[in-house]
């Protein structure tokens, strides 16, 4: 996905629309696909604006209108669509009946968007990009006969076809003179070759991805997967996950195998979560080795201790500079969730005013980034992720070494 910062940045975002709710079916949401054309996505708003002027509530039709104006306006600074896409997000976020606050916030997705959508409703449509930024895993999947393979990435809902090849193993070889053993001794020596050639693909797959991708899925409609799954040409690294049944060898296929091995994905995914919260709760038995809270994990990250970082992606934490209108004191505080404090514990009693709010989170993502350093979120929803939550404050390292 590139930039955890970024990654981060786009959750935060999603929370945030996720929260807003209209007065009528005026919150407006479009997807732009990668590769599709902004004159296009401008000509469908206009028509969509010629619509809306048979809104009956003269409220709603004016926000929906004022809105879609909003988005023409700023799909016009761009000379063409990003090249992963664009999702704008527009409408009435005023919580006041009696006033009108039209925003626009624009997300450019961390790989490309696929669908083309226009959506008028009573709040926005994030579940696109929230698909994309809520898995955390990439996934290499693999569908083969004796005949032809493709290979494919999968993260999210994301597939990319990486390759087609055709196998030779049959045509290569003529029956003529030869015996029936040198005969099937040439067939076995093709599909060996064959093997070995999509092995080659599959190993600079994982090779070029620093081995981050989580493991292999194999589907095909006869035995030459588990042929191929028994062949030892893979590095000893990759793991297969699974290996299924299906029909086709293409991109349909690919579908099929994903279809069919949802179940494999999604424990996959609690399976990476709980085995990061295990190791990091042995190395914190082991004393020395891990460190928990905000303070604790900023400063292993200042002295590049740190191995793997885990966040707990529903945690929020402020550095807000406060300053006493009493006693005229500046100070820095760290805070929680949306907690803000108003009043100084100086002899006046004196009332705070916030100078400046940082996301603390946001800044030790941004030297993450800056150093290379593994960044694993882990979910609330999951009973390890509510754990870590309640039990380590939602953020914590695992280390690399000991000072």
């Amino acid at each position: 996905m590139g930039s955890v910062k970024k990654e981060y940045d786009i959750m935060k975002d999603i929370k945030r629309l996720k929260s807003v709710r209209g007065y009528g079916t005026e919150l407006i949401t479009i997807y732009v696909p990668a590769g599709y054309q902004i004159f296009e996505e401008i000509a469908k708003l206009r028509e969509e604006h010629s619509q809306s002027g048979n809104i009956k509530s003269k409220s709603t039709r004016l926000n929906v209108q004022s809105a879609i104006e909003k988005i023409i306006q700023y799909l016009k600074l761009f000379g063409e669509t990003p090249k992963n896409g664009l999702a704008v997000f527009c409408g009435n976020i005023s919580k006041n009946p009696g006033k009108t606050n039209i925003e626009l916030f624009s997300i450019e997705p961390p790989i490309p968007i696929k669908v083309n959508i226009y959506r008028c409703d009573s709040t926005f449509l994030t579940g696109p990009i929230e698909e994309i930024v809520s898995s955390k895993d990439t996934y290499a999947l693999l569908v083969l006969d004796g005949r032809e393979a493709t290979i494919a990435t999968l993260k999210g809902s994301h597939m990319q076809v990486i390759k087609k090849l055709a196998s030779f193993a049959h045509s290569k070889v003529r029956k003529g003179g030869q015996s029936a053993r040198r005969y099937e001794r040439a067939i076995e020596e093709s599909i060996d070759d064959y093997y070995k050639t999509v092995s080659e693909i599959i190993n600079a797959l994982f090779a070029q991805n620093q081995f981050k991708i989580k493991g292999l899925i194999i589907g095909g409609p006869g035995p030459t997967k588990e042929g191929f799954a028994k062949s030892n040409e893979l590095n000893y690294q990759i793991k297969v996950l699974g290996i299924y049944d299906t029909g086709y060898t293409d991109e349909y296929g690919l579908s099929e195998l994903v279809e069919k091995a949802a179940e494999l994905l999604q424990e996959q995914e609690a399976y990476q979560e709980r085995q990061v919260i295990e190791r990091f709760k042995r190395e914190l038995v082991r004393g020395g080795m891990a460190v928990y809270g905000y303070a604790n994990t900023r400063k292993a990250m200042e002295l590049n201790q740190i191995d793997t970082m885990i966040v707990n992606d529903e945690l929020e934490i402020h550095n807000v500079k406060y300053k006493c209108n009493s006693c005229n004191e500046v100070f820095e505080k760290l805070e929680t969730g949306s907690k803000r404090e108003t009043k100084h514990s100086c002899p006046g009693n004196g009332n705070l005013e916030i100078l400046e709010e940082r996301d603390a989170i946001g800044d030790l993502l941004e030297m993450a980034d800056g150093k290379g350093t593994n960044v694993v979120f882990v979910s609330s929803e999951s009973s390890y992720g509510k754990e870590f939550l309640m039990g380590f404050g939602g953020i914590g390292a695992i280390l690399r070494y000991r000072i």
